[in-house]
């Protein structure tokens, strides 16, 4: 008799395990670090308990609305999914969960978390991350991302959202700060993610995206990204000018973004698959390196 319940329990942890891939984690992850970034700089000081309890329930809520907006990505781009070595492994790709488990997973998710932000922490929260939902799940997935090889650019205003999230959420508004901190990961986003399609551009090419290196090549692509990092080198440098962070902000965010600049010059002069890796990798640690530097830089 214990052979069908252990095979019952293991059955119901891989469907679990199935309905957790949805959510793109370590995306995620990212996307409630940048909104928690957003809520530390909004606090003036230590933070309070009533700040505490304010920060970790905005938290959990953008988690579920950005977790649910992953889950409509999958579910409207399987059949580009399947034909992509990058995310064929993806569950709605391989017809482990069905559209009606994916959809109803998502629509839960997204109900969830805007209720609770909602009535947790308060509307303005709730309908910027319900705005930004629907710009990524609809706008940039269904309508730019298969029509325009600057989805990502006009796409990127949705993940760029998060440290406004994380400010309106302890601030009830949306300040200068939170702008600059918009600003710089919408500048982020087309050198990343670019980085990323010349070393995948056949993947893009067999799935029918009009990826930037598939409509335009590879020198056009690599002169793009090494544009867009010197015009980010800037932005990053906004936090010291406007005085919302000080000179170990400035000194980290210098040396991080000449990093991102050198790896996106080398990549321009001499193209490699594994230059363009290195260049993607880089991106992520210098965007995480650099608003940890406005996380420490704030309580210095």
């Amino acid at each position: 008799m214990s052979t069908p319940v252990s095979m019952q329990h293991a059955t119901a942890a891989n469907v679990l395990k199935q309905f957790y891939a949805l959510t793109k984690p370590r995306v995620v992850q990212l996307i409630v670090f940048c909104a928690l970034i957003g809520m530390v700089l909004a606090v003036p000081g230590i933070p309070t308990l009533s700040d505490l309890q304010t920060g970790v329930l905005a938290c959990l809520g953008i988690w579920l609305v950005a977790a649910a907006a992953a889950a409509f990505n999958c579910l409207v781009e399987k059949g580009i999914d399947a034909k992509m070595k990058r995310t064929a492994w993806r569950p709605t790709a391989r017809g482990q969960l069905s559209d009606a488990q994916a959809l109803t997973f998502s629509a839960v998710l997204c109900t969830a978390g805007s209720a609770l932000l909602w009535f947790a922490v308060n509307p303005l929260t709730m309908w910027l991350t319900f705005a930004t939902f629907v710009g990524y799940a609809v706008i940039y997935t269904v309508i730019l991302k298969p029509l325009t090889p600057q989805n990502i650019v006009i796409g990127g205003a949705s993940g760029a959202m998060p440290p406004v999230l994380g400010w309106a959420a302890m601030r009830g508004d949306v300040g200068p700060e939170a702008l600059i901190l918009f600003l710089i990961i919408f500048l982020w986003t087309p050198p990343h993610f670019w980085a990323l399609a010349l070393y995948r551009v056949e993947d893009y090419r067999k799935a029918g995206l009009p990826m930037l290196p598939v409509t335009h090549g590879n020198e056009f692509t690599r002169l793009q990204v090494l544009l867009y990092t010197f015009i980010l080198f800037a932005a990053c440098l906004m936090p010291f000018i406007y005085g919302m962070s000080g000179w170990p902000y400035l000194v980290v965010a210098g040396v991080v973004s000449l990093g991102f600049t050198a790896y996106a010059f080398a990549l321009w002069r001499n193209y490699s698959d594994a230059l363009a890796r290195k260049t993607f990798r880089f991106s992520l640690i210098h965007l995480s390196v650099l608003f940890a530097a406005l996380l420490v830089d704030h309580y210095l």
